[in-house]
């Protein structure tokens, strides 16, 4: 049984520093050797501000970086943002001043090792740097996730698929949810982090995971072992029956977790956490497979006024499904495979995830008989 810490917290390092060494020093946590080499995994999405709980906070990442140093170990920071430049992103999200003084080595992740993760996936490009490291401590952002409903500590590590491989896997999966979730418990446990600590101090509700979302202040730190266990409280906590995310549902049919779990803390459930909408028909009949694409299924949907066509979307769109012109952009609803790449990716929060009123009504009904 995975025990998983809860702790009331706020970003200042006089308070945060203790938290974190408290969780990485506890008795679950990995053994931190002088000369070891570790690699700490943050989620790095894309260039923002602390305060748009876009990417784990600054001082949770130095705290962490502190604690390794402390041990003697070698200490590397590494992700592949989705988008942006790494150096935009270190500066515009506070880290190259959090990180003064500190003698750490940060940047993307270049180098990729061939995993096998067996069926359905066979072998996946993963980042050589977390294969090879002697820790990884994983560092993730609690938010909302217009397709996964949550992106959590098991999720975080898909971020060690690097550059444009993530989106090639995305189509890969398609439209299908559970398919796509299992892809990520199994990078995650091809990388078997060492510990996960999950920034819920300023957390991201409404329609995450990137700037469309909304910041909501729950002043918590979530650490543990497990991923899986530390994402199943996590789900308890915003009011979430843990089931319904994908990668729990998937790492308990894969025999990886079986739910049991010693809380170290105070679980108090919300009851006010908003969610994404996710539209629960994904395919139909296929005599009706246009129509339910156009008129029934979620899809993305743009606000042209705050759209500044930068082409982020259309560059990562894994199923090329945006065209543009100097009016505006637009969605191939035919094409679309609903992964919201473009929602997570835009860096004007111009793109939300909506239901046409068709689909609406027809979950109204289904909720109602």
């Amino acid at each position: 049984m995975s025990t998983v810490f809860i702790r009331q917290a706020t970003y200042e390092m006089a308070t945060i520093r203790g938290t974190v060494a408290e969780m990485l020093s506890s008795a679950e946590a990995p053994a931190i050797r002088p000369g070891s080499r570790v690699l700490i995994k943050p989620n790095f999405l894309q260039p923002a501000p602390p305060e748009k709980a876009v990417t784990t906070h600054p001082s949770i990442l130095r705290a962490a970086v502190e604690f390794a140093l402390d041990q003697g170990a070698r200490v590397q920071i590494a992700d592949s943002p989705a988008t942006g430049s790494f150096t935009k992103l270190l500066k515009k999200g506070g880290y190259t001043e959090s990180l003064k003084g500190l003698e750490v080595t940060i940047g993307p992740f270049e180098r990729t090792t061939l995993v096998d993760v067996g069926e359905p996936f066979g072998t996946i490009d993963v980042a050589s740097d977390a294969l090879e490291a002697d820790v990884v401590i994983n560092l993730a952002k609690l938010k909302t996730h217009a397709q996964m409903m949550l992106t959590l500590g098991v999720k975080n590590l898909f971020g060690c698929i690097v550059g444009l491989e993530k989106p090639k896997w995305h189509m890969r999966t398609g439209v299908d949810r559970h398919m796509f979730g299992r892809l990520i418990v199994s990078v995650y446990e091809a990388v078997k982090p060492a510990y996960t600590i999950v920034d819920g101090i300023l957390a991201m509700e409404g329609q995450g995971p990137g700037k469309s979302g909304t910041p909501r202040e729950l002043g918590l730190l979530f650490g543990g072992r497990d991923a899986h266990a530390v994402d199943h409280v996590i789900c308890l906590q915003v009011g979430m029956d843990p089931e319904t995310l994908e990668t729990q549902r998937n790492a308990r049919e894969m025999g990886l977790y079986d739910g049991s779990v010693h809380v170290n803390g105070d679980l108090a459930i919300l009851d006010d956490f908003q969610f994404p909408e996710l539209g629960t028909l994904t395919m139909g009949p296929d005599f009706l497979g246009r129509f339910v694409r156009r008129f029934v299924i979620q899809q993305p949907t743009v606000n042209n006024q705050i759209c500044k066509l930068c082409g982020e979307c259309w560059k990562y769109c894994p199923a090329e499904a945006i065209s543009y012109t100097d009016r505006g952009i637009s969605f191939n609803t035919d094409t679309c495979i609903r992964c919201y790449c473009c929602l997570e990716v835009c860096p004007h929060a111009a793109i939300r995830a909506r239901q046409p009123l068709a689909g609406s009504i027809i979950e109204w009904l289904r909720s109602k008989f």
